[in-house]
């Protein structure tokens, strides 16, 4: 699995069109839905933290953790002001927590960075065994529809005021992997920039696939939605929201 190293650098300025504030609000309704308003809640691939911080905003204590160390560098530097949140730096198929949580959450399309089904089920089940009875499990995916309609054989650039990027997608519609090859430019001085390359992967997987591994991991599917609103899944949905429920330990 493949860590963002320079990119991390600049992805909060590429991400800035993220409705981070909007998802952050649909995820402490979606904890408050289920009796969840306070407590302990961890993030899976946390990224450089703008999630944790949102989240822990509304009064929870927050973990993150993130394959990539640079990533969690710029989280503990730059959103972690009051520095209460504790990053980790894990690979979510082989995360280890000291205890259990009230709820994981996971934004930005992680989960599709799992390329089997087998290591889909992994991360479910580790994500089970570290639930508090009845705790939640709020993710994202990428639908197909993206991958084969918004990026599939497609490139995306653009510019900005001290760096800029190359983002080409190649869509392998047999393996359902996307491939993304980024090159990066970043002004390190005055005139002066160096040049990043980095390749990630990510598999497309449909809501009945995801299901199944959430059953076989030992947790319940709860629901389904249109990225994060409460409106049903469509045909052009490019991004879904799922709720699942750890249902096999007693309270």
């Amino acid at each position: 699995m493949q860590a963002y190293s320079g990119f991390a650098e600049v992805y909060d300025i590429f991400m800035d069109n993220v409705p981070y504030e909007e998802w952050a609000l649909f995820i402490k309704n979606m904890l408050h839905s289920h009796g969840i308003k306070d407590g302990i809640i961890c993030e899976i691939g946390c990224g450089t933290g703008k999630m944790c911080e949102l989240v822990e905003g509304y009064g929870y204590d927050m973990i993150g953790f993130d394959i990539s160390t640079d990533m969690l560098e710029i989280a503990q530097e730059k959103h972690n002001p009051t520095g209460e949140i504790l990053y980790l730096n894990q690979d979510m198929r082989e995360m280890e927590l000291y205890g259990t949580v009230r709820a994981f959450i996971s934004t930005c399309d992680c989960i599709n960075y799992l390329l089997t089904y087998e290591e889909l089920v992994e991360t479910f089940r580790l994500v089970n065994n570290y639930l508090d009875p009845s705790g939640i499990f709020i993710f994202d995916i990428n639908t197909r529809y993206k991958y084969e309609k918004v990026l599939m054989n497609n490139t995306f650039s653009e510019n900005r005021l001290d760096c800029s990027f190359i983002w080409e997608n190649f869509y392998d519609v047999d393996t359902e992997i996307n491939e993304y090859d980024l090159t990066l430019f970043v002004e390190e001085e005055k005139g002066l920039y160096r040049k990043y390359d980095e390749t990630h992967y990510q598999r497309a997987y449909d809501v009945e696939t995801i299901k199944k591994a959430l059953e076989e991991a030992g947790l319940q599917f709860v629901a389904v939605y249109d990225a994060y609103t409460i409106e049903p899944v469509k045909d052009t949905s490019e991004k879904v929201t799922i709720i699942a429920k750890e249902i096999t330990k007693q309270n």
